[in-house]
């Protein structure tokens, strides 16, 4: 007999990888059956429908993963020098297939924030919840930066121009795009310090 939590993560892996690759709209609750090996039953015990499964995919893997990844540039004793090292590192260790494949959570912010409300609702708090984590740590040095920063302006410019910097290599399939936006994100914090 499987385990019920053990299914559960088990779909959630399976359909956050189909969710990344193929977009949430195209992703096929029969695939991710195949692939899980279980029946619909087992799906529908876990989750009413797909919307609610995108849902968890969202706010269980998705949305802490990328918390989790800016966390510690940001909670680095200079998160401004921890950011730019964060950004440099991944400019320099991507691939141009991982570009092109795309970070999973823009893309599906991207794909449903305009379509579904309960996906938009979702990713405004995540997006809230990383704006507030950028801001209280550049808050934290602000004695060492320019004054009269609007830190919640500037955590939400360095996330934009970051996901920006993706999204248009992505659509470019060119990853030098990328480094060359990166570049200069990373000259623009370093002039918000004194």
């Amino acid at each position: 007999m499987r385990d019920p939590e053990q299914t559960r993560q088990k779909i959630l892996e399976v359909s956050a990888d189909e969710i990344h690759r193929k977009g949430f709209n195209a992703t096929s609750l029969s695939c991710i059956l195949a692939r899980c090996e279980i029946s619909k039953g087992a799906l529908y015990h876990h989750f009413a429908n797909k919307m609610e499964l995108g849902y968890a995919v969202f706010e269980e893997v998705y949305a802490p993963a990328f918390i989790a990844l800016w966390q510690p540039p940001v909670e680095a004793e200079d998160p401004i020098q921890g950011l730019s090292d964060f950004f440099s590192s991944m400019s320099k260790e991507m691939s141009c297939d991982e570009l092109v494949c795309g970070c999973p959570l823009n893309n599906l912010c991207q794909e449903m924030s305009g379509v579904d409300e309960g996906f938009r609702i979702r990713i405004l708090a995540m997006q809230q919840q990383l704006n507030l984590l950028i801001a209280t740590n550049l808050s934290r040095v602000s004695s060492q930066l320019q004054t009269d920063l609007d830190f919640s302006q500037v955590a939400y410019f360095i996330v934009s121009t970051f996901h920006g910097s993706s999204s248009l290599s992505k659509s470019s399939l060119n990853k030098e795009l990328f480094d060359k936006v990166i570049k200069e994100l990373c000259r623009y914090m370093g002039q918000l310090k004194r």
